[in-house]
């Protein structure tokens, strides 16, 4: 068989993996992972103990939003999914934000992107910076494969209603927010 022949068979096999690999990311993506009582607690607790900063310097404490639904969306901005679902997470913080809701995107990034991302595509919720302490947090709060996009809402209570690894679409997670948010 010529070069080419093989090279063809080659670039099949990878396209066929790669699917294979979307396809069972996909049906994984949004089912909440199995977490102990007690871990849940403490990764929440570190969560609201955690102290982050924008792009300006200006440092955001997650105990000032405890008591309210807090939506914490982990991204990076050499992530499509995660770019692509931003405008909907900003459509959501507008219409919820007088019922008490929260949306925080963690940047797994640097200053410099989310500064420049920012600049070009604003978004009505504050972005923060983490570096190695978003990551172990994501890590800490169920996203053991510490994939991109990765959502959570948790409501004022400290239940988690929703864990979704990959992109998340504004019906869904309007969804998620009005059953969360039944008086």
């Amino acid at each position: 068989m010529s070069k080419v022949g093989l090279f063809q068979i080659g670039m099949f096999a990878a396209v066929v993996a790669l699917l294979a690999g979307v396809y069972v990311g996909s049906h994984r993506a949004g089912t909440s992972p199995q977490t102990a009582p007690v871990a849940k607690a403490q990764a929440l607790a570190n969560l609201y103990a955690s102290r982050l900063e924008d792009v300006d310097g200006k440092p955001y404490s997650f105990s000032a939003w405890k008591g309210k639904t807090l939506v914490v969306n982990f991204w990076a901005t050499w992530c499509p999914p995660c770019r692509e679902e931003m405008p909907a997470f900003s459509r959501l913080q507008n219409r919820y934000a007088l019922r008490g809701v929260q949306f925080v995107g963690i940047a797994l990034d640097t200053t410099e992107s989310v500064r420049a991302f920012a600049g070009q595509y604003p978004v009505s919720y504050p972005l923060l910076v983490s570096g190695s302490a978003g990551v172990e947090l994501a890590r800490q709060l169920g996203n053991a494969s510490l994939s991109l996009p990765y959502t959570l809402v948790v409501s004022p209570g400290g239940d988690v209603p929703l864990v979704h690894l990959g992109p998340l679409a504004e019906h869904d997670l309007d969804l998620v927010l009005r059953t969360t948010l039944v008086d």
